[in-house]
């Protein structure tokens, strides 16, 4: 799968709300946008992910232009406005909503297996604000390819929370390495410390075959029927706001 934004814009002149973009991500490299500017982030994921229709150029699949099938194969990650969890909801949370969004159990059981798989059982009630970055990119990441359909990820800037670019790169680059289409959206100077970096050695062992179906649902057991019984709740859970930010 591979997908590529090809001089993707919005607007025009020097002032327009998204400049002319292009990258291309594919399930043996992660593809990287830059862009500007406060609302340019959203508006380049909103595009790449095949919800919002450029002013020029092309979003192309597998090298067909079709919104519709990149927006069911795309979930959106910690997009700002459209697909931001709370910052001040717990871990366990986050990753109870997700869960239910997605169709899965989410219940105490179900929540504590899927922590403990993606190793962070220690952050149950870390609140999300709290996280380091490269642990939230994780989290959200792995949340993300649990919805059905879902093979691919734009991932929205996740340098906007801090720490370091090595850290999130690190995540972005091991799902990569596990077949996962993943464009990020992110600034200049962050870009700047991706490509100063050394880029993986993926072995012989690590090559991905275009023709399979990446491995994106960890190895939770997770039946589609929600448990949301709030006595399966953990106690610092309870009565928690759901997040206002719709799943994308």
């Amino acid at each position: 799968m591979r997908l590529e934004l090809d001089q993707v814009a919005l607007g025009d002149g020097p002032g327009a709300p998204l400049p002319a973009v292009s990258a291309v991500a594919d399930r043996r490299a992660p593809g990287f946008v830059a862009v500007e500017t406060e609302g340019a982030p959203t508006l380049a994921s909103l595009v790449a992910g095949g919800r919002m229709a450029p002013d020029r150029g092309r979003v192309t699949l597998d090298g067909g232009e079709d919104a519709d099938a990149v927006r069911a194969s795309f979930a959106l990650v910690d997009t700002p406005t459209v697909a931001e969890p709370f910052s001040t909801l717990t871990v366990a949370q986050v990753t109870r909503e997700e869960l239910a969004l997605a169709g899965h159990r989410a219940g105490r059981a179900s929540v504590a297996d899927f922590l403990d798989v993606v190793g962070l059982t220690e952050h149950r009630r870390t609140r999300l604000a709290s996280l380091p970055t490269e642990l939230r990119v994780r989290l959200l990441c792995e949340l993300a390819l649990l919805r059905p359909g879902v093979e691919g990820l734009v991932l929205t800037s996740p340098e906007r929370h801090g720490g370091d670019v090595a850290a999130w790169l690190g995540v972005v680059h091991d799902l990569a390495r596990r077949g996962v289409v993943v464009l990020t959206v992110t600034g200049v100077a962050a870009l700047a410390s991706v490509r100063a970096l050394p880029a993986p050695d993926l072995g012989e062992d690590d090559e991905v075959d275009d023709e399979a179906t990446p491995e994106t649902d960890t190895d939770l057991d997770l039946d589609t029927d929600t448990d949301l019984d709030p006595a399966a709740r953990p106690d610092d859970d309870a009565g928690a706001p759901t997040p206002g930010s719709p799943r994308s």
